[in-house]
């Protein structure tokens, strides 16, 4: 295979491929002049009236819910504007040369005899009677089939069809507002405007360049601006529904030619990069879209011949990351589609972020690879909002399936959030998923060869009839990056390595579902109640940790009623807001593993709190800011593989010590506020695969300002708090929560709930 010249292709072609796209037009112009012996006048001709194409499309021509009067002729239609500067005055010809002969013509026209501009006259007006007829043709079929409205088509200009919420998009508008998309004037609001614009552009490009090829077999025509070159998957979708394969069409696309033959798509996959909490806009996970060439495509080891699609936000790093985030959440970044090397994006996960990896095959045809890269050519460069939760990297993979996949509506199929781990779910339930490949990340490779190093220490011991284990100096040197560098890829970057490692257990595919409900019974001092519960997503401690990094915790949008049944006669029952969490997270990077990274933990949320500040005090809400920093540990040994492989995963124990810092505000408590500080410690302990418990020490130093004799001014509060969970399968557990408050002024000081959880 030749080298690859040294080009990232990114979202600008024009810039990476510009040494590819110089030399391929020279050589195609070479060849051009040396073969074909077109007039100078034909040549003009060819250009300006294919200059049409990318133009604005004329009222005159175009439809407002139904086609476009075919009674017309054509040349009454459309009206030719140049607007190319590249084009020279002499190659320039106007409307009125089309009816009327020659006025403004090329210095070697002007030599011409009247026997050669005769010829050119006639020859003119059969083109323009073959694209009158070609086009005449196709419109009866449009409107018997009623293309217009075809889910494709409506697709492949981002009229999104969706109800799937109150939330759902303007249906009669394409999204894209950018004139540029469009050859109609009205093609936003009106996919039959633009359809029938397009078939305008289309009837008189594939006329011209069929009387082209007539003239001399060998002729093409470059046009870089045609609609053939611009909007490829809409033409190849409107050329095969309309069943017209012409082989004469001769139509080049250097640019696009250029684009196609070095990414040379022949599979796509997609990659799912794991959660990862140290980076917030990373905190749900990512995908991107994997593009295959043929040797890369036989191979998966070989990522040096494949390429990495991404839409990212095209964010702004100077700003704050409370500004970053809200712009992301509600449009006020652009997204960036980037095309990169695959190796390039790949190493980001495994070696920077140190994220384990899946990559999913998707199962589609060959034809279907190349209409959603055409379709991505097209679509590269709009400059669409980015919105966090809704249109983001993994919405967007859906949409390029929904494209050639009109009768599956991916995106119709799930909420309105678009989390990347549900897409992967959902292609798996389509049946659109061929093959998986786990890819672990540089400390998951460090991991790996740490747990084997203690696992023969212990063989050893045992061998020796005494206890030996490493010195912490070997766990050091395995652990290290700059000591041990090892990794998935290859010391070039350009290939992966065969590593005999054991796939995590963090699979999307095995993970329960994101949304979770709950129903419990429980008592509060004297007073029992019924907890119910909504969280919108993610995973805590608790939960079945099948599918997810080992201890992920992050969870949003939560919220917990409580109906109490006061067995106080002359009190009525009543219904609390026990909390409404904002979000909430904890990122364990355990100190004596291969996991690189802080321990550390945030929450914003509305909760209940007994503030003990006040004698004979009562539960009140509050507003709450949590912050916490420290280290943690894991014991035990890591699971063993059936396989006989090595794990990559941390051992299954963990404890952790938090330095805590805490504002909350409530018109409840003590002057409205309170500060603290303290420690929170604990453990989570996998007691086996269904069974978990985690256990926690709260040690709060609350401070209030000036205290009387009815509110103490600051105190300490000490919590503990115990949590366990039995899986009954994938979708649904029991959960018991039972907590201990040892300040002395609070109304009631215990509380232990049973609950139901199930999730969906």
């Amino acid at each position: 295979m030749p080298k690859k010249p040294n080009v990232i292709v990114s979202a600008y072609p024009q810039a990476n491929f510009k040494v590819a796209e110089d030399s391929f037009a020279r050589s195609r112009w070479a060849r051009i002049s040396e073969r074909a012996r077109l007039p100078a006048t034909i040549a003009g001709l060819l250009l300006t009236v294919q200059s049409q194409a990318f133009l604005p499309t004329p009222e005159s021509i175009v439809t407002t819910g139904a086609l476009a009067d075919k009674t017309q002729p054509l040349a009454t239609k459309a009206k030719v504007i140049d607007a190319n500067p590249a084009l020279t005055a002499a190659s320039k010809v106007t409307h009125q040369d089309l009816n009327q002969g020659t006025k403004q013509v090329t210095n070697e026209a002007q030599n011409n005899s009247n026997a050669t501009a005769a010829s050119y006259k006639a020859s003119t007006s059969e083109v323009a009677n073959n694209a009158e007829q070609l086009l005449t043709t196709w419109r009866q079929q449009v409107q018997s089939d009623n293309l217009a409205q075809h889910t494709t088509w409506r697709r492949l200009l981002y009229f999104i069809d969706d109800n799937k919420s109150i939330f759902a998009k303007n249906t009669n508008n394409s999204v894209i507002d950018n004139p540029k998309f469009f050859l109609s004037a009205t093609g936003q609001q009106d996919s039959a405007a633009e359809l029938d614009a397009t078939l305008v552009a289309l009837a008189q490009e594939f006329t011209l360049a069929r009387s082209a090829a007539n003239t001399n077999s060998s002729a093409r025509v470059a046009v870089n601006d045609s609609v053939l070159c611009r909007f490829p998957a809409r033409v190849k979708w409107l050329t095969d529904t309309l069943n017209f394969h012409d082989a004469q069409l001769q139509i080049e696309c250097p640019k696009l030619d250029a684009w196609m033959t070095e990414l040379a798509p022949a599979q796509l996959s997609v990659m799912f990069a794991e959660e990862y909490l140290d980076n917030p806009i990373s905190g749900f996970g990512h995908t991107l879209m994997r593009i295959d060439s043929a040797a890369s495509a036989a191979d998966f080891n070989q990522i040096q011949h494949a390429y990495a699609l991404n839409d990212t936000v095209d964010g702004d790093s100077s700003d704050s990351f409370i500004l970053y985030a809200i712009k992301s959440a509600t449009g006020r970044y652009n997204n960036l589609i980037e095309i990169d090397p695959y190796p390039k994006k790949l190493a980001e996960y495994l070696k920077t972020d140190e994220r384990d990896s899946w990559t999913y095959q998707l199962d589609l045809t060959p034809s279907e690879v190349q209409q959603i890269m055409l379709h991505v050519w097209e679509t590269k460069d709009l400059g669409l909002p980015y919105y966090f939760a809704t249109d983001n990297c993994a919405s967007e993979i859906l949409r390029l399936i929904d494209v050639v996949r009109p009768n599956e509506h991916l995106l119709s199929q799930l909420p309105y959030a678009v989390i990347p781990s549900d897409v992967i779910n959902l292609l798996q339930k389509n049946q659109l998923l061929a093959s998986s490949r786990f890819t672990p990340a540089d400390s998951s490779v460090r991991q790996a060869q740490l747990n084997q190093a203690k696992q023969q220490a212990k063989l050893t011991s045992k061998d020796q009839l005494g206890y030996q284990q490493l010195s912490n100096s070997e766990i050091e040197a395995i652990k290290s990056v700059d000591s041990n560098p090892a990794s998935s890829m290859a010391t070039d970057g350009q290939t992966l390595l065969p590593l005999a490692i054991a796939a995590s257990n963090n699979n999307p595919l095995d993970r329960h579902s994101l949304q979770r409900g709950h129903i419990g019974i429980g008592n509060r001092g004297d007073n029992s109640y019924i907890d119910v519960g909504l969280r919108a997503g993610f995973h805590d401690t608790l939960d079945r940790p099948t599918g997810f990094h080992q201890f992920f915790n992050l969870e949003g949008l939560e919220a917990t009623l409580r109906f109490y049944d006061n067995d106080k006669s002359e009190q009525p029952r009543k219904v609390e807001l026990q909390n409404f969490t904002l979000i909430r997270g904890r990122s364990f990077n355990p100190v004596n593993t291969a996991q690189k990274g802080k321990t550390w933990g945030a929450s914003v949320e509305a909760t209940r709190v007994n503030d003990g500040s006040q004698r004979d005090g009562t539960d009140h809400l509050v507003a709450s800011t949590t912050l916490e920093y420290g280290k943690s540990w894991t014991f035990g040994t890591p699971a063993k593989e059936s396989s006989g492989l090595v794990s990559a995963e941390m051992p299954p124990q963990l404890c952790y010590a938090l330095a805590m810092g805490a504002l909350q505000g409530g018109r409840g408590i003590s002057k409205g506020y309170r500060v603290g500080a303290g420690v929170n410690a604990g453990c989570v302990y996998q007691i086996n695969n269904q069974l978990r418990a985690q256990a926690e020490l709260q040690l709060p130093y609350w401070y209030h300002g000036s205290s009387d004799e009815d509110a103490q001014g600051s105190y300490w509060q000490p919590i503990t708090t115990l949590g366990l969970q039995y899986d009954i399968d994938k979708k649904q557990a029991l959960r018991i929560n039972a907590s201990y408050d040892w300040q002395d002024r609070v109304d009631a000081n215990d509380d232990i709930k049973l609950a139901y959880m199930r999730y969906f």
